[in-house]
């Protein structure tokens, strides 16, 4: 199973594939996906990334975390498992 990554800070126009394509330079992306508000369909500026191996996720932290994209600062990290929520 691959590693998810979480990415903040992500520009507000982009698409899944737009993150796909630019975290492929790390390695094989299984999956990525923009995170968008229910109300609006707008993006919410992060996502996530799930990438082959440990070893392409580790290179793709390298490649992106603290770099620019269209002017906006990226985090990416390992996403950590979503916590319960009371209602």
């Amino acid at each position: 199973m691959g590693k998810k990554l979480y990415v903040g800070g992500l520009p507000w126009k982009v698409t899944d594939e737009d993150l796909s394509r630019a975290f492929s330079d790390a390695g094989t992306v299984e999956s990525a996906t923009v995170i968008t508000d229910k109300m609006t369909g707008r993006s919410r500026g992060f996502g996530f990334v799930e990438m082959t191996t440990d070893e392409e996720a580790q290179k793709a932290i390298e490649i992106w975390d603290g770099k620019e994209m269209d002017g906006r600062t990226l985090a990416v990290n390992e996403a950590k498992p979503k916590e319960d929520r009371e209602r």
